[in-house]
């Protein structure tokens, strides 16, 4: 009898141990960004449109604070193979699902296209003839007009071209006769781009500037051009100065 009250007590010592290591644990797990998941990366350099094989990939494990939606996790490694990079990925860069859209040399279905979690929208642009030379897998800047005076404004950067009116094809025709005139892109975008550039559509008009598709900056910020620029000398000035000094940059997220 005497000895139940020095067994209860170290039972209670006994629990007080495990809940605190338990504790620290959890703690350690959240200060650290949380519990790890696992993201395919590229195991070597991935070319623009070379399809993707399984000697290509690796994994890594990331917190999954860290961890982007469009990143690809290792579960779905089947599903990206014999899919086409739409731009270079370097070595051991972790994969996005905007680096690569599907393979093949016919027009696919236009939601076959769309990454998880992104979706296809289509806007009409300025600038028709340009557009001519805009193919699906490109990377494009969207620039929106607005107001009387003529406001220029940076809307998204870095957006993926899926489709360039009807043609969803990664292959670029040799056929100059081919060509056709469009005023339609359809952009890979998540679901509050696609509010932004829907509102952007009836107040204003857009114009879609070409990347190069290796080029992932994203510039912070990018300061308004008014019409003013068009006829102040120093207003110009002030927008090549701008353009010509090395502008802040941020990486998107590693992709993530």
């Amino acid at each position: 009898m005497k000895s139940r009250p020095v067994i209860f007590g170290l039972l209670v010592a006994v629990l007080g141990v495990v809940l605190q290591v338990v504790y620290m644990r959890r703690y350690e797990e959240e200060a650290s960004g949380g519990e790890r998941v696992e993201l395919l990366v590229a195991a070597q350099p991935i070319e623009r449109g070379h399809s993707i094989t399984a000697e290509m990939l690796g994994t890594r494990s990331v917190p999954r604070a860290y961890v982007d939606d469009r990143a690809i996790r290792s579960a779905d490694r089947d599903k990206i193979i014999n899919l086409r990079a739409v731009s270079k990925v370097p070595s051991l860069q972790t994969l996005a699902w905007t680096d690569l859209i599907a393979s093949t040399d016919e027009n696919r279905d236009l939601s076959s296209l769309v990454q998880p979690g992104n979706r296809a929208m289509p806007c009409r642009v300025q600038f028709e003839e340009t557009l001519q030379l805009i193919r699906p897998g490109d990377f494009v800047d969207i620039l929106g007009i607005f107001g009387e005076s003529r406001q220029a404004t940076v809307m998204l950067q870095r957006v993926l071209v899926l489709a360039t009116g009807t043609d969803t094809s990664l292959e670029r025709s040799t056929d100059k006769k081919s060509y056709t005139r469009i005023s339609l892109l359809t952009l890979s975008v998540s679901l509050q781009e696609s509010q932004l550039l829907a509102l952007a559509q009836t107040v204003g008009r857009l114009a879609a500037v070409v990347r190069n598709p290796d080029d992932q900056r994203v510039v912070d910020s990018p300061p308004d051009v008014g019409g003013e620029a068009l006829f102040s000398p120093e207003a110009r000035k002030t927008v090549q100065r701008a353009g010509r000094r090395a502008a802040p940059v941020r990486l998107e997220a590693e992709k993530p």
